[in-house]
């Protein structure tokens, strides 16, 4: 864990070193400054050596101001190399994630990730910055403080060891109770983002079903699951202050009542007691520092084991050793394919699906919810590795290829689109970021998006909110398919993606696509045959299994699933808007 995150200071190292030894520079002038002052109490007040006051005076001065210049350079070092350490765990972060496979991303929530890359790295920036200032400044203020003491007198510094062992012990014991509960309190933040990010993502089915009192009790709950974890670890912590008030309290009475026989007895003089006192306060100060670092770091174990999981998470897909850059053309061959999302599943998802489709054709998906479309789409850009069994496109196993390369021929259109903040034009340019207005505007003639895209205000450049809130759900598809067709790829791939838009326009996109692109193979999964039945052939897909591989024609004649979802959807008033019309 340690080498992990030390990875991530790079080039804060010098900031790093520099706090540390601005602190010990600071500590140091602060142990000079009771020496000096017993020598001003000594040999000049009781002397009356008025020179000797001034000349000391002044070195003692000179030792406050340097300490003072130390104390601010330790400051300013130290906060820098603190932000700069978050800062690079964020990026590191984020940068592992778009690594990931979706088997990766599987094992993480939205809400885990946001509360890693946010809370837990605020909490080991905070722990970064106390361990570089006060966990140096701290012991070496103990050690300088209890040297000295010794020096002056070995008599009265036993009580400071004494002090140090004893409290030691004691914070030690609290950490270890306090730890407990700090680990059990970050796991609760999750729950608690989770809930937030849920309710803000679906305000609108809230509203609808007025369930407004059922989050806010939801959200009560999980707030109050950290309140009582943190009451009870800060609970523990609160008793550093009255442990370390008796402690000093005791040191003072025991330090002032041997200090005072020992005067009297002319082995002790007056300065060197208010040395010993000023000592005493040190070393006991330093105790409490370490004591606040010590919960410092207790908070932030947990936060840095969390860190860790993400950045040492390697993704699932790789490039194999030498990967192949080129895509001949747009063919798909599966071959035996059996596929798990948990390889520890005894029922696969797709089981021994074999099929071939050559560059260009036009391949319609049909089958029932469940029947695993979406799961065999995902094979071909390789979101997922099969199980058993390969997936060839382009005559290459998909595994042969770099990933970045593979997935620049194979453009997906998702069941569930999303869009981005930004506008129409920004948003196209996922597809090419290179694009020119004109490739956009074909583009979107293409996915017959122009229409209503011309009738905005501001055209091409009105504003997308996020997720696409304030354009309908076939607009959103019709924009998504649009920047999926200008990637130019090879191979297209249609996840019930014209399901919002009626059938008018899903036949107008679909005759451009055979027109315009005749060269990409097509793979259009549909729940609706008026989609589909045009397509060169079509594949029906029952539990995970290839059911029948046909044209319409053919399929109608001899397949009982295709011909029962016909005879289903025909069998009424037909479809749905044959005329036109957006789904709001």
């Amino acid at each position: 864990m340690i080498k992990t995150l030390g990875k991530q200071i790079k080039e804060f190292k010098a900031d790093s070193i520099k706090t540390p030894l601005f602190m010990v520079l600071e500590v140091l002038m602060e142990t000079v400054i009771p020496l000096l002052m017993a020598s001003i109490i000594d040999d000049g007040v009781e002397a009356g050596n008025m020179r000797h006051i001034y000349q000391v005076g002044g070195v003692m001065a000179a030792a406050a101001a340097v300490g003072l210049f130390a104390g601010i350079m330790g400051g300013k070092y130290g906060a820098r190399a603190s932000a700069g350490f978050a800062r690079n765990l964020r990026e590191a972060m984020y940068a592992n994630i778009q690594t990931f496979a979706f088997s990766n991303i599987d094992k993480y929530s939205t809400a885990g990730l946001v509360t890693r890359m946010t809370t837990d790295v605020t909490n080991l920036q905070n722990a970064y910055q106390m361990l570089l200032r006060m966990c140096f400044r701290a012991p070496s203020s103990m050690i300088c403080a209890m040297a000295m003491a010794f020096f002056i007198n070995a008599r009265i510094a036993s009580i400071y060891l004494a002090a140090v062992v004893f409290l030691g012990a004691l914070l030690l014991l609290i950490m270890r109770f306090a730890m407990k509960y700090f680990t059990e309190a970050f796991q609760k933040y999750d729950d608690m983002n989770a809930s937030v990010q849920e309710n803000v993502s679906a305000q609108r089915v809230v509203k609808a079903y007025v369930r407004e009192e059922y989050e806010i009790e939801k959200f009560h709950k999980a707030s109050g699951n950290i309140y009582r974890m943190f009451k009870k670890a800060e609970s523990i912590l609160t008793c550093n202050a009255p442990l370390m008030q008796f402690t000093v309290y005791s040191c003072i009475l025991l330090i002032s009542w041997l200090g005072a026989k020992m005067i009297v007895g002319s082995t002790l003089s007056t300065g060197s007691l208010m040395s010993l006192l000023s000592y005493c306060m040190n070393i006991l100060m330093s105790l409490m520092m370490l004591s606040m670092v010590f919960a410092m770091i207790t908070m932030s174990m947990a936060s840095a084991r969390r860190i860790c999981q993400v950045l040492e998470e390697k993704a699932d897909l790789t490039n194999p050793e030498h990967p192949d850059f080129d895509v001949p053309d747009g063919s798909i061959r599966f071959e035996d394919v059996t596929f798990r999302y948990n390889q520890a599943s005894e029922s696969p998802v797709l089981s021994h699906v074999s099929f071939e489709i050559k560059s260009g054709e036009t391949i319609g998906i049909l089958g029932g919810t469940g029947s695993s479309k979406t799961s065999l789409v995902n094979l071909i850009s390789r979101l997922y590795d099969v199980s058993e069994g390969a997936v060839y496109v382009g005559g290459k196993d998909v595994r042969s290829y770099d990933l970045e390369t593979l997935r620049n021929e194979v453009a997906v259109v998702l069941q569930k689109n999303v869009l981005f903040r930004g506008t129409i034009l920004e948003n196209l340019r996922w597809g090419d970021e290179n694009a020119t207005e004109e490739e956009c505007r074909q583009a979107c003639r293409l996915a017959c998006a122009d229409e209503f895209i011309e009738k905005l205000p501001d055209g091409y450049n009105t504003y997308i909110e996020q997720g696409g809130s304030n354009v309908s759900g076939g607009q959103k598809q019709r924009l998504c398919i649009a920047r999926a067709l200008l990637k130019k790829p090879k191979i297209l791939i249609l996840d019930d993606s014209t399901s919002a838009v009626d059938t008018a326009t899903d036949s107008r996109i679909r005759r451009a696509f055979a027109t315009q692109i005749p060269d990409t193979t097509k793979l259009i999964i549909a729940q609706r045959i008026s989609s589909v039945q045009n397509a060169d052939r079509i594949i029906v897909l029952n539990n995970g299994q290839v059911d029948a591989i046909g044209t319409h024609e053919t399929l109608l004649a001899s397949n009982t699933i295709y011909k029962e979802v016909y005879e289903a959807q025909t069998s009424g008033s037909g479809d749905f808007d044959e005329k036109g019309g957006d789904e709001a």
